[in-house]
């Protein structure tokens, strides 16, 4: 008798179990990220006349790279199943009270700001507020966020955030050198700054030939020419220093002075601006968002006015609209440095929205009265603390101090004062075998002090006690009070922080600004080159996780073990998926990842003895960022051309790269190219940058085009960035958190970003670590480029959301969403390609994830500027494409896998509705000038006050579509005189009576 003989099936059979299983390995999970269902794809594919998905993508992506098995990832699973396992791994992670300090503190986010922002899809996914008259809230959260800032620095302008403290000092350091006029190349980094600070600043100063002096400002000979300076207030041991004569002595060198200050303590504080700081820098994390293992969290960046034009990232200005109403934009356009390319002294194109957002909130739910009460805790808690550890024998080094106390342990083991406190699980900070530190916070209580007192006294029965007439006697013996460090100046005087202080007033208040952003839930946001893909509520939760939200980033490596394995495994699926050798994760922004990948590039060719090697091959179609990323790392940018179909002009490279032959360092790419087409001749431009000794560089804007279907490391790219806020599914959080870690192949592992406080592991820091209980020696590498970010992770706690991506899609989801991203923007080009031009195309008149739409014929046949299309598309309730990149005159759509058919159709119904609004023009049956064109967007407010004189009825201007009769979003402003903001800048809170008027 034979037993489970195989069954013998017929081929149709056989095709049927495979699609069965197939079906099978898709989680319930895919079919909701991917907004067509089964029968729209089918309905799209004949519209484009291609039997099958597979039959399409053969016939857009180059069969040459395609890749040839399925990628080797774990199978896909449900929410339900994935969340499950993610907090498994989450459990490994221990939540200790961290009193490490060094920039990073627990905190208190009230519930009302950590519902209604960060767990709320309407604030975290609207995109960069570029369409300013549907980005109004967020535009006036931030303007809350730089008057905060102005008002407790004691500057005149602030920009509306940075990635992290230590890159902002960085970013300081540029802008001392770019001002200085004393000819001198060295910058001088107080000793007492953050290590992870002098790091950063020794990274970026490198290729600069910046020479970075580290030392004592208190003996700093000022006979050694600088063009600037950064000091750290308070100190990072805790002490707070006087610097006015430091500051006098530097100026009258000519050289600039940067204040790192940590801004909960200008509460209490003398402002860096009164006391002669030309720039102050630091970061917003103690105003209500959490650790998060060290990201994402806003910077600062305030500076005098007439800096303004230098200031790096974005500056959020008050103008008017078309009726006259003060309306917010993005002002100063050159402030984005990148737009100046080579000429660039930054890359930054990005901000921290959702988390400058959050703690301009926190500020406003507090008032003044409120942060100052919070800091006075935190200080008279930490007397108490220096009063009781001074009874019990100790010294303390630090003083006068705000919130940081530098312990002499005399003759007391280090080895068991920290035994102690990891029996009481409690973490200080180690600064050598005699000294340790203790930080305090928000959220530090009397019993956290009697705690921490425990450790120092061996003993859990202290023997003195305080009556709280003791208490107070203490807390009066502040080194705070009066000259030199006593603010008596005022702050946070405007009416919206001392209005808001109940949580129905804050609620509401936060719902009337949300109400008046455009995100992804009222439609798509058809960015192209952004990938406004879906942010699931699933991948969403687990920020919110103690276990990730509340760990230090300096945490000892045991308490950290989940993280750990989180890392590992998205490392290993993120190499899988790109067909690299080592992935680091440390940038936290894609212009960071740039940054990072061609210093890695750099540091290659110097381990080679080709230091020489310092020409950046670039295509003219590049965004901007690549050429100030080549700049940033002392590259000299060489452009490459250009064909009539978008692509790169192959002779022009190999003549480019013969020229250069022994100076190429490396070439820029992005993949598919930035005018959204699969460049059939792209191994072979990678080969002839390699023959000639250059590395290839690969921009992972595009990445979406890619994931499932071929890999930049089998291409030929060395280096490759990932834009995990856009592929990843990280949130856009209306212009920020992003993050974007490097790939990189084999070559170039050792040389990846290192840490000075904190080893990243085998793909990362090329770092061994020996942990001692609470504290950690590190062999450092001598190859690794240094920090790029304060954090060792970067922005840490977000990386959930592109694991919970990956472990939920698996490697069939992943695919297909690629493959349905291609079909997506085919179908809309398809629609609409009799009524605009499709600019750009492949070999098979096919587009990859994206398309261009040509609308500069209009200019001349109806005077139709591209903002004129942009405008009106708000008035049928999207959000307009790219506009006028990477072409002038043009949008560029990205669809995404996520839209289904319908809202894909709705939006070309939108622009085949407004094509023909231009042909009325264009026949002379309407007015060139007044036209629902000119006049958009329209606002309720100008369509029922007031006569109507346009030509056109009100019901066409408000209700061009019918789904706008269903759901209209409306929006808040009218169109914004961007110039007239130029022209009279103002960057802080107008009086509320002006919004009101």
């Amino acid at each position: 008798m034979v037993i489970n003989a195989p069954i013998l099936k017929s081929n149709e059979q056989q095709v049927l179990d495979e699609k069965s299983q197939k079906s099978q390995k898709l989680s319930s999970f895919v079919p909701r990220h991917i907004g067509p269902n089964s029968d729209d794809i089918q309905q799209m594919l004949k519209v484009l006349g291609f039997p099958s998905l597979d039959a399409l993508i053969n016939q857009t992506v180059p069969q040459a790279i395609r890749l040839k098995q399925p990628l080797k990832l774990p199978e896909a699973e449900s929410e339900y199943a994935a969340l499950t396992s993610l907090k498994k791994v989450a459990a490994k992670n221990q939540v200790f009270r961290s009193y490490i300090g060094m920039g990073y503190y627990d905190t208190i986010t009230p519930p009302v700001i950590g519902r209604n922002i960060l767990e709320n899809p309407g604030w975290y996914t609207a995109y960069t507020p570029y369409q300013p008259e549907i980005a109004q809230g967020r535009l006036e959260a931030l303007l809350n966020f730089q008057t905060l800032i102005i008002d407790l620095t004691g500057l005149e302008i602030a920009n509306a955030s940075l990635l992290d403290e230590a890159t902002a000092a960085a970013e300081a350091m540029s802008l001392s050198y770019g001002v200085c006029k004393n000819q001198a190349n060295a910058y001088f980094v107080s000793d007492d700054c953050h290590p992870q600070t002098i790091d950063v600043l020794q990274t970026r100063a490198r290729p600069l030939g910046i020479k970075v002096i580290v030392g004592d400002h208190q003996t700093f000979d000022f006979d050694q020419p600088i063009f600037g300076a950064v000091l750290q207030y308070p100190a990072s041991d805790g002490t707070i220093y006087d610097y006015r004569a430091f500051i006098e002595k530097a100026h009258a060198k000519g050289a600039l002075v940067t204040v790192a200050a940590d801004p909960l303590s200008l509460t209490l504080l003398t402002p860096p601006g009164e006391f002669g700081a030309d720039i102050a820098v630091g970061s917003t994390q103690r105003f209500g968002i959490p650790l998060g293992f060290g990201g994402p969290h806003a910077a600062y960046f305030a500076t005098k006015e007439e800096y303004k034009r230098l200031v790096p990232g974005r500056i959020v200005g008050v103008s008017k609209d078309a009726q006259g109403k003060p309306a917010l934009r993005l002002a100063l356009q050159t402030r984005e440095q990148h737009i100046r390319r080579e000429k660039a002294t930054s890359n930054i194109c990005t901000a921290q929205v959702l988390l400058a957002v959050m703690a301009s909130m926190y500020a406003v739910y507090h008032g003044p009265d409120g942060l100052k009460t919070i800091a006075q805790k935190i200080h008279s808690r930490t007397l108490i603390l220096a009063e009781w550890l001074q009874r019990l024998g100790y010294s303390i080094s630090s003083k006068p101090f705000f919130d940081t106390l530098q312990v002499e342990l005399g003759t007391k083991p280090l080895q068991e004062i920290l035994q102690a406190a990891e029996a009481r699980q409690i973490n200080l900070r180690i600064f050598d075998t005699s000294t340790v530190g203790i930080s305090l916070d928000e959220t530090t209580t009397l019993d956290d002090v009697r705690d921490i007192c425990r450790i120092f006294a061996g003993t859990d029965e202290l023997r003195f006690a305080l009556n709280i007439q003791e208490m107070e006697w203490i807390t009066q013996q502040s080194g705070l009070s009066g000259e030199p460090f006593s603010r008596q100046s005022t702050y946070l005087t405007h009416p919206v922080f001392n209005r808001y202080h109940s949580e129905t007033e804050l609620l509401r208040y936060l719902h009337k600004l949300e109400s008046k952003d455009l995100s992804l839930t009222t439609s798509m946001i058809p960015l192209g080159s952004c990938t406004m893909k879906l942010n699931a509520t699933a991948e969403m939760i687990p920020v919110s996780w103690e276990e990730f939200g509340k760990i230090h980033p300096f945490a000892p490596a045991s308490q950290t073990q989940g993280y750990q394995i989180l890392f590992e495994q998205l490392e290993a699926w993120l190499a899988e998926i790109t067909g690299f050798a080592g992935i680091s994760l440390q940038p936290n922004a894609g212009s960071q990842g740039e940054y990072a990948g061609l210093l890695v590039i750099r540091q290659y060719h110097e381990s080679r003895g080709e230091a020489h090697r310092n020409v950046c091959l670039i295509p003219t179609s590049a965004h901007g960022t690549n050429p100030a990323s080549a700049v940033m790392c002392g590259m000299k940018v060489v452009a490459v051309a250009c064909d009539s179909q978008g692509n790169i002009d192959v002779d022009d490279l190999k003549s480019k790269a013969e020229k250069y032959s022994n100076e190429l360092a490396a070439l820029m790419v992005t993949y598919p190219s930035t005018h959204g087409v699969f460049e059939e001749p792209i191994q072979e431009i990678c080969a002839v940058v390699h023959s000639h000794g250059g590395q290839v560089y690969m921009d992972g804007a595009n990445m979406n085009a890619q994931v499932g279907i071929c890999r930049p490391g089998d291409i030929g790219a060395d280096v490759c960035h990932l834009n995990l806020h856009k592929t990843f599914c990280i949130p856009h959080g209306g212009g920020g958190p992003g993050m974007g870690p490097i790939g990189v192949a084999s070559h170039l592992v050792p040389f990846l970003p290192g840490h000075p406080v904190v080893g990243t592991g085998d793909w990362g820091l090329g770092t061994r670590k020996e942990e001692t209980s609470n504290s950690q020696s590190l062999i450092p590498s001598t190859q690794h480029i240094g920090a790029v970010a304060a954090a060792p992770w970067g922005s840490a706690s977000i990386l959930v959301i592109s694991w919970m991506y990956i472990a939920m899609m698996g490697a069939d989801g992943l695919t297909e969403a690629t493959k349905v991203a291609i079909l997506n923007a085919n179908y809309i080009a398809k629609r609409l390609e009799s009524y605009y031009p499709v600019l750009y195309q492949g070999k098979n008149g096919l587009v990859a994830h994206e398309c261009i739409l040509d609308l500069r014929s209009l200019k001349k046949s109806a005077a139709i500027e591209i903002d004129d299309v942009a405008k009106r598309l708000m008035d049928y309730g999207f959000h307009a494409p790219t506009v006028s990149w990477p072409v002038g005159g043009t949008i560029m759509v990205e669809p995404t896998e996520s839209e289904s058919k319908q809202e894909l159709d709705r939006f070309c119904d939108a622009l085949i509705s407004i094509r023909q609004e231009i042909a009325e023009i264009e026949s002379g049956k309407v007015d060139a000038q007044d036209n629902v064109l000119k006049n958009a967007p329209h606002t309720a407010e100008s369509l029922i006050t007031g006569e109507w004189h346009h030509p056109y009825s009100r019901e066409q201007a408000a209700y061009p579509a019918p789904w706008t009769r269903e759901y209209k979003f409306w929006p808040a402003v009218g169109r914004i005189d961007a110039a007239f903001g130029d022209r009279n800048f103002v960057c802080s809170c107008l009086p509320m009576d002006a919004y009101s008027s």
